[in-house]
């Protein structure tokens, strides 16, 4: 017997796919649209069917914006021979909030995992390579902005092997003990990062 209205259920059913959402949540999300004012709802509703019109990709670095070339492309007081190369927009943003990144980026699309179907087709991984052969003036360094999960350590490793011969200098984004922490509490992985990549005083 079905507990809820259709209308209610297929809400819940679509909120439940979307990412982080499970089923209690969307049934919390849906029972808080149908309680809303309905002037609220229709701005959701509206900003909904509007946010793929009003946004697009950059043609340079990849990454959702308002325009092609985004500000970051076009912006000539940037470092253009620093490339960072992160997954998705969301990594772009918030390697902008530390306002300690003044290069160029491109924008992934997303890591390789083989358990659901994402191979190097499925990335601009291409577009990444053309990049590095034909930017003038010539890019330097490639640093990697990947999630240090098996996804993020298997792309890069991918994508070590293939900019290799590219003859560009690549690193990657240190790893260690986060501010706060207690040494006792870390795992050995971490630590050992931490101690690799310890700094002269």
């Amino acid at each position: 017997m079905a507990l809820y209205a259709d209308s209610l259920q297929n809400l819940i059913d679509l909120l439940n796919r979307l990412p982080g959402i499970g089923p209690k949540s969307a049934e919390r999300l849906a029972f808080y649209l149908v309680k809303i004012r309905d002037d609220d709802r229709q701005q959701l509703i509206k900003a909904l069917a509007s946010v793929k019109d009003g946004i697009k990709q950059c043609a340079f670095c990849g990454q959702w914006n308002s325009n092609s070339p985004c500000k970051i492309c076009k912006d000539e007081k940037r470092d253009h021979a620093m490339l960072c190369v992160v997954a998705e927009t969301q990594d772009l943003v918030a390697v902008e909030r530390t306002n300690e990144f003044h290069g160029v980026y491109h924008v992934l699309g997303g890591t390789l995992n083989p358990i659901t179907g994402i191979t190097a087709e499925d990335l601009n991984i291409k577009s990444l390579v053309a990049k590095l052969q034909k930017t003038k003036p010539q890019i330097k360094e490639v640093i990697f902005a990947l999630n240090p999960d098996v996804e993020g350590e298997t792309t890069i490793l991918y994508l070590t092997k293939t900019l290799r011969p590219l003859n560009v200098k690549l690193s990657r984004l240190a790893r260690g003990l986060p501010l706060g922490a207690d040494l006792e509490y870390a795992d050995e992985v971490t630590l050992g990062d931490a101690l690799k990549g310890r700094k002269t005083l």
